[in-house]
């Protein structure tokens, strides 16, 4: 019978300690690539905006993700309140920009985890996680003592330092990473990050050590591994076939891609050329022979529609 991972790691008592030190890092946040040094545990904020307490945008059980993640009964999505990459197209604009959300304790973030798991759900879908990690930690602590023992998956856009990734193993079940961009100039323009492709790229290699390839039951509910998202930019501007050819050659040809074709120019991506047109049913299809091209064996089934939360 599946056990989540984290449920042997807290039965040894290491969850605790994992949680101890992630929250330490607060007091001088280096969470993310960003490093701002500040004391989150007094209030103080960096780029995150996030200070000793995660913010909840919403959480529902969710029927717009991967199908291995879907099932019958939706993925548990929690969407977690600003963002430490802030792309300038954001299609949550009004949660990871503006800040649409309310505080949670971490009695009540385990209380959301949950309701999640009561109705039904198959996972808990952690949504922009990388500035909450302490968080997670603690509110998770208390969630298994209370019952909790379904997978967690970490949807992340990979702007992840490895440091913190290893923190996580031995708790997460299944990462979902974006790969946003190949080229540091187009990361600069869209989210004032040169440096993301290079700490995408390590940050894959560190959740695939953790997880291997992604593995599903019999009913194709994924229990353990990586999924890979890559959203297809119009102008060719993602570097698909760099990206995917990182994934097949440096990760896996196993490696479960989810080719993502709901781009569309949102927040403040019609002040950049590049970024303020819809790509091509052309642009997509291209993407997807690409990816093939590359040795890409796994790739979610389409989804064409711009799902609205």
């Amino acid at each position: 019978m599946f056990q989540p991972v984290y449920i042997e790691t807290h039965n040894k008592g290491l969850l605790k300690k994992k949680a101890e030190h992630a929250r330490k890092l607060l007091g001088s946040c280096v969470l993310c690539p960003r490093r701002c040094m500040v004391d989150r545990l007094s209030g103080k904020t960096g780029v995150c905006k996030t200070g000793a307490r995660a913010m909840v945008s919403s959480y529902n059980a969710h029927f717009g993700e991967e199908s291995p993640l879907v099932g019958r009964n939706g993925s548990g999505t929690i969407f977690f309140t600003h963002c430490n990459l802030l792309c300038v197209f954001c299609q949550n604009f009004d949660i990871s920009h503006e800040g649409l959300g309310e505080e949670v304790s971490d009695q009540q973030l385990a209380g959301i985890m949950l309701a999640l798991q009561k109705s039904g759900c198959h996972n808990i879908n952690f949504v922009t996680p990388s500035h909450v990690v302490p968080q997670i930690l603690s509110a998770l602590e208390i969630a298994v003592e209370k019952g909790l023992c379904i997978p967690l998956v970490f949807n992340t856009s990979s702007y992840d330092r490895v440091e913190i990734l290893k923190i996580l193993d031995g708790v997460i079940d299944i990462y979902m990473p974006d790969f946003k961009f190949w080229d540091p100039e187009i990361a600069a323009k869209a989210c004032n990050a040169k440096e993301y492709p290079a700490f995408a790229r390590k940050a894959l290699a560190e959740m695939f050590r953790q997880v291997g390839d992604l593995v599903v039951d019999e009913d194709g509910i994924a229990h353990r591994g990586l999924i890979v998202r890559h959203l297809v930019m119009p102008r060719g501007h993602a570097g698909t076939r760099e990206v995917m050819r990182f994934i097949a050659g440096n990760i896996s040809k196993n490696t479960y891609v989810n080719i993502m074709f709901q781009y569309r120019p949102c927040g403040n991506a019609n002040q950049f050329m590049e970024f303020s047109s819809r790509p091509s049913d052309r642009d997509f299809e291209e993407a997807v022979k690409v990816a093939k091209e590359e040795g890409i064996t796994r790739i979610d089934k389409p989804k064409r529609v711009f799902m609205a939360l």
